[in-house]
């Protein structure tokens, strides 16, 4: 499943970014990287998503969230 299509609330482990290299290389700076855990805080009516990673809020566009691939915390 990608990021998108997440619910609010619910924790993820990241487990592929399918981006150009120059914004995979941003988030994974920011320590978006595979295995990662990910909280789900918000998403906008627009496509925005907000999540929480390594104690940072990040806000990013659908387009992204759309290529960034996660598995469900059981």
């Amino acid at each position: 499943m990608t990021l998108s299509e997440g619910r609010i609330g619910q924790f993820y482990f990241v487990k592929e970014l399918k981006l150009e290299h120059t914004t995979k290389q941003r988030l994974e700076a920011l320590g978006l990287i595979d295995g990662t855990k990910v909280e789900l805080l918000n998403q906008n009516y627009n496509g925005a998503i907000v999540f929480k990673v390594r104690g940072t809020r990040l806000a990013i566009g659908k387009k992204i969230a759309d290529a960034i691939f996660v598995e469900e915390v059981a």
